[in-house]
């Protein structure tokens, strides 16, 4: 496996010591380990570099809506 070193600022180092403390991680290396491999699947390079977040919040808002024109028919249906 592949080593690096990294200086962390001191609140970093501070808050990854107390997640091994509280027992979220079993050692210090697997809390580094795994935060960042979520860091690092976190960040993604395929959008565009124009999009930003909003815009991608807004574009999955407007597709989930459902156009009342585009209505199932059994919803005019009258139940009994």
């Amino acid at each position: 496996m592949p080593t690096a070193e990294v200086s962390l600022p001191d609140d970093v180092d501070i808050e990854i010591n107390q997640l091994v403390e509280e027992g979220e991680f079993i050692n210090r290396d697997q809390a580094v380990e795994e935060l960042l491999s979520l860091g690092v699947s976190a960040y993604t390079t395929d959008e565009s570099p124009n999009q930003t977040a909003d815009e991608d919040l807004f574009t999955q808002v407007v597709d989930d809506q459902q156009d009342p024109a585009i209505r199932n028919e059994s919803d005019d249906e009258p139940t009994l």
